[in-house]
Formats: structure tokens, sequence, C-alpha cells
């Protein structure tokens, strides 16, 4: 029988909330083990959010290239080589890894590699390169994320469909590319690919883009990716796939249109990664759609376990997974912080980015808050004109009875960052006048939610 090594904590997955609870209770003098597949740092720094974005960029600045001569220059032979855009990525990536590396090094908590079950309550049993290792923990905590949902259509498996993960590795640009679905990865990607040279259609059979945007925001969004050269067929299911990805695909629709690819990009979802781990062995709760049951301080059914990050259904953003870790870490001194309190943004790296917090007009008629709204086109902000930038525009809704700041939408560029000014008047409980009257510098986007909050109508 394996000899059961005893902990303080034990975290079962390496993400954002885990690794930063983990580094900071080992510093604390506990002893702690991180049980973790084999991305160290978490999928985010690994397959997801820093990859992405750093491939993102890359197409940014690729698409910058072809409008030179609106600013005087001029470049002969631009080509894009995607075998160095994912070089370049995965050089960035591997420098993250290496930072988290240190950390853990550095924090004295034990990094056990190697995929991790349970076998009773609070006992994990991992698979190492070396051998089984059973692992017990006084205190454990769930962070194992998600992983992308293969949509059951007839043929589509077959054609060995890449994600986002393998679409970032790619040595070789699609000549054309079919994504499966219309969500923020198949925007963003989409509209990379797009920019690469690849011809790109996006399929989604919901009837629009953004759904959980307002209807100016989704059909805004909706008219960037056209403009670029994008098809977006909208409303339609997916009927059957044939043929193989990365040679030729054909995907037919219910209403009898075929699209043709090189390759095929599902991008329609994803599913939490909470199966044959063992949780009914630990007392562990799963709702109907396979996520972790926790309360408001993300306890789960079992004693002493709880559960962060995306498979607690926790919004799927490394900055909410990380405001899991400050949740439970004020749950273990005793505190009252809760998911229920937070106010967590969101921002969707497509050009221009798109970016909320808060309410929309959508959520407060349907939750019946009176309001009162301010929009303004990004065309009338100067620093939007310098820049050549002048597509999107900022919206925000202010409470009907006082001045308190309920919700700001952006599509614009550096929409996050402008974004970010305004979720800390709102924390602050500022009313919208602060920003209205603040002395923002000029020329700046930020300067334009002087001009946004100047257009809000009197209480």
């Amino acid at each position: 029988m394996t000899q059961i090594e005893k902990f303080d904590i034990l975290i079962l997955g390496g993400g954002k909330a885990g690794k930063t609870l983990g580094m900071d209770l080992a510093k604390a003098g506990k002893s702690v083990a991180v049980v973790e597949a084999g991305m160290i740092g978490g999928s985010c720094i690994n397959v997801a959010c820093i990859p992405s974005k750093t491939f993102i960029r890359s197409a940014e600045v690729a698409h910058a290239l072809k409008g030179l001569a609106e600013f005087g220059a001029q470049a002969d032979k631009v080509f894009t080589s995607l075998d160095v855009v994912k070089n370049r990525t995965a050089a960035v990536v591997s420098e993250m890894v290496a930072t988290n590396q240190a950390g853990f090094d550095a924090s004295g908590l034990q990094l056990v590699i190697g995929w991790g079950k349970f076998v009773a309550p609070k006992t994990i049993e991992v698979q190492t390169a070396d051998g089984i290792r059973s692992l017990a923990g006084d205190r454990v905590f769930i962070n194992l994320g998600t992983k992308a949902v293969v949509p059951n259509i007839p043929g589509l498996a077959a054609a060995d469909p890449i994600t986002h993960v393998e679409a970032l590795q790619l040595g070789d640009l699609p000549s054309k590319l079919v994504v499966i679905g219309g969500g923020y990865i198949g925007m963003e990607l989409g509209q990379a690919f797009r920019r690469f040279g690849s011809e790109v259609t996006i399929i989604d059979r919901g009837s629009v883009l953004a759904p959980r945007e307002d209807p100016d925001v989704s059909d805004a969004v909706l008219k960037v990716l056209e403009r670029e050269g994008i098809e977006v067929v909208l409303g339609n299911e997916i009927l059957n796939v044939s043929g193989q990805s990365g040679q030729s695909v054909t995907v037919t629709t219910a209403d009898g249109r075929s699209f043709e690819g090189s390759h095929i990009l599902v991008a329609s979802g994803r599913q939490p990664r909470t199966a044959d781990i063992g949780l009914d062995l630990a007392g562990v709760e799963l709702d109907s759609r396979g996520f972790i049951k926790v309360d408001e301080q993300l306890r789960t059914t079992a004693t002493d376990t709880w559960a962060m990050g995306e498979a607690a259904g926790t919004p799927m953003f490394t900055h909410a997974s990380l405001d899991d870790y400050r949740i439970v870490k004020s749950a273990l001194s005793g505190g009252g912080r809760k998911t229920s309190d937070r106010l967590v943004p969101y921002c969707v790296f497509i050009d221009p980015e798109f970016a909320r917090v808060g309410l929309n007009e959508t959520e407060a008629k349907r939750r019946g808050i009176p309001y009162r709204t301010a929009k303004l086109p990004m065309d009338a902000v100067p620093r939007a004109r310098t820049l050549s930038k002048r597509t999107g525009f900022m919206k925000a809704l202010v409470a009907a009875g006082d001045d308190q700041i309920l919700g700001f939408s952006m599509l614009g560029v550096t929409a996050g960052e402008v974004m970010s000014v305004v979720q800390m008047a709102m924390l602050g409980e500022l009313p919208y006048t602060a920003l209205r009257d603040g002395i923002l510098a000029h020329p700046t986007i930020a300067e334009g939610l002087n001009m946004l909050f100047s257009n809000v109508s009197a209480a």
C-alpha cells in the first residue's frame, strides 16, 4: 500500500486561484502540496489568456502594416510567417512559466506534477512520472478549470477539429478557417486569423453576436468583423461536418448551405474538468451541468473542502479566479467576503476592444431598475482621431434616483483600460459627476469620460 503523505494544505489544480493560495499559505509556514497535471502556472499562461493575447498582438501588427500609407509610411513585400508568430507566442509563455516556477520555489510549496483524483475525503492519488503518490490534506482546495466543448455534431469529432489550444500552435496559416461558435474565443481568433491572411467564416446558432450585450453593441461588433472581410453566419444550426481539419472540411447547415474550409476551429463553449476524478468519493457534489456546488464562500458539500475558479462556476476570467483566492483566504481567517458582493469586469480582445463592468440596459430593464444613460461615439474623442482609431462608442448607465454609476460599456481603443477607471469610481461609490468634472489628461482616451458623463440627463 502506498504511504499517505500528509499536508496542512492540499490543492488539486494549479490555476490562478490555486497557485496564489498555495504560495501565500506556504509563505505563512503551512505545508502545502499543489497537484498539477502539467501546465505550470495554469491554463491562462500556457494555453489561454497570455498566448492568445500574444497571438492577437501579432495579428494587430500585421493588420497595421496594411494601413501604413495613411501615416505616410511605406513597406514592401509584407508577409506573415505563422511559424515566427508561433515561436514568439511560445517564448512569452516560456517566460511566464519560468516566473511562476520561481515563485513556487521561493514560497516553499511542493509542486506535484501528475494526474490526480480523489480516492477518499481529503485524499488524492497522483499518477506521477515516478509512480503513484497518495496525498492527504487537513484542508483541500479544488481548482480544476474547464476545457473546450466539442459539440455532438455528426462528423465533427472525426474531422479532428482544432480548439484554441491547437490554433495557437499552428505553423502554417489556414487558407480558409471555419469557426464553430461566435463567442469571445471565436471572435478573437477569427479576427486574428483574418488579419494574418486567412479567409474566415464564423457560424453561430444564435441570432446575434455577443448576446449578453445590448443590441447596439452586438450590431457594432458584427460590423467590425464584417468590415474586415469575415463572413458571419448567425441563427443557423450545423447539421454535419465532413473531411479532415488541416486538409479540407465541409460544414453543412440547416438551411442547406455548405461552407468549405482548410481548417475547422471549435469555439462553442467550455465544460468543467470534474468528470472521473473521484469527487463522489470525496463527498463533493456537482450541479446538473457538472460544476462543483459551492456556497458564497466557495465551500463545497465536503468538510474542509473548497472549490475555486471555473470548475466552481466562477465567471471564466482569470481575474475572477484571483478573487476566488481572496474569498477563500477571507473564509480561512473568519472573514465575510463572498462571491455575491463582487463587481466582475470583462474585456473581449477583438480590435477595437470591447469592455464592460456592471449593468447594461438589457439587464437593467430585466431587473426593473430605473436608469439614465449617456452615449459617446469614439469619433468625438480627440485621442481616437490622432490614433485613427475612431470605431466604437462609450455608454454609461446612471441610477435614476441618485448619481451612482450602474454600469459602463465601451467598444473602442484601449476599452479595457478606460473601463477600469469607471470601475474604480463604482467601487468607491463615487457619483458620475466625479468623472464628469475630474481633470483628465488631454489628449487621452480616458478623457472621453468627461464628455460621456456630461451627456447624462438631470435626475
